[in-house]
């Protein structure tokens, strides 16, 4: 029974994925992008399932894959596409051509990330999940937060056409990546991991929702300072 339990959570995270989907094409942008963020906690607690259960197999990590492909791949390529025709001056062509680089990027990383055995303990490339919160967040500080920034940045085709472009790069990108898989709770064995939590949390006690925009811009500064400083 056992077993099944990281499985099930697994689908969650696919489940959520759909449902994202299906409030995108009803034009509910901030229930998708939550929906998004539900799904990044089913994939966290499948993750942290297998461990406590020692439940692992070869059927949940590719399961795991094809979960996160929709989730964190196809999803955050439509939010992109959707900003992108709604946005000012936004046309059918280069709203197509921009952000299908996500789900792209993403199937891609994931594959890789499946075949890599020297991503255990660390990423290489920007994980999937952390290339959702990069899409998400835009959304979700445009919608309740206070910034002329965000604000312009959202309505920005050209913007968002880089950015894609920029975030499709970092899956696939040789960059190092830490990972917020704990082996135990010591401080100097986690410095990095400690520092990007808190770093994050501050920046959201500071800004807010707004604050949920600068998430990955810490998480790459605190990679690779790791990397440089090791």
């Amino acid at each position: 029974m056992n077993k099944h339990i990281p499985n099930t959570i697994t689908l969650l995270n696919l489940a959520a994925g759909f449902l994202a989907i299906i409030f995108l094409f009803n034009d509910n942008y901030v229930v998708a992008s939550w929906l998004v963020v539900a799904a990044m906690i089913f994939d966290f607690c499948d993750g942290f399932a297998a461990r406590l259960l020692n439940s692992y197999s070869e059927l949940g990590k590719e399961l795991d894959s094809l979960a996160d492909v929709v989730s964190f791949g196809v999803v955050p390529g439509l939010l992109t596409y959707y900003m992108i025709i709604t946005g000012r001056h936004g046309d059918g062509f280069t709203a197509f051509i921009f952000p299908v680089l996500i789900p792209l990027a993403a199937a891609l990383r994931l594959a890789k990330f499946n075949i890599d055995k020297r991503q255990k303990e660390s990423f290489i490339g920007l994980p999937t999940p952390a290339a959702a919160i990069a899409i998400v967040s835009v959304v979700l500080a445009d919608k309740y937060g206070n910034s002329l920034l965000i604000d312009t940045f959202a309505a920005s085709q050209l913007s968002l056409c880089i950015y894609s472009v920029i975030i499709a790069y970092l899956m696939v990108s040789p960059i190092p990546m830490i990972s917020l898989k704990f082996s135990s709770f010591n401080f100097k064995e986690n410095t990095s991991r400690y520092m990007l939590i808190g770093l994050t949390l501050i920046s959201l006690v500071l800004f807010g929702f707004v604050g949920t925009a600068l998430i990955i811009p810490i998480y790459l500064m605190v990679s690779i300072g790791d990397r440089l400083f090791r």
